[in-house]
């Protein structure tokens, strides 16, 4: 996978856990950014303003998205449910006599606040 699709993953998710806590102006320029797949002329063309102005913003909110999972980690926590429930489903499939090791996944799904 390439590091810019990785990065467009990465900023979707975040942006998906912090929106509401963007601005009108912010949400809809990652929106057509990172979700349309609209570029930085395309975007300046719709609002009306340069694309570098367009560049500022998005790079800015990308940083920010990037201080609010720092702080808040809900992109990490989502990431570690998933990895335990992929364990749990395995460990079903598996043996599904294995109840020990599912009982521990389950302990440790709970500990993720």
């Amino acid at each position: 996978m390439s590091s810019d699709l990785i990065k467009t993953m990465r900023m979707n998710y975040l942006f998906d856990f912090y929106q509401s806590l963007l601005t009108d102006k912010q949400r809809n320029y990652l929106e057509r950014y990172y979700l349309l797949d609209e570029s930085l002329s395309e975007i300046a063309e719709t609002f009306q303003v340069s694309r570098q102005a367009v560049y500022d913003n998005i790079r800015r909110t990308d940083e920010l998205l990037e201080e609010y999972e720092s702080k808040l980690g809900l992109f990490k926590k989502f990431e570690s449910r998933q990895q335990l429930l992929d364990e749990l489903s395995d460990a079903l499939h598996k043996d599904v006599n294995n109840m020990e090791q599912i009982e521990h996944l389950i302990e440790q799904l709970k500990k993720i606040e």
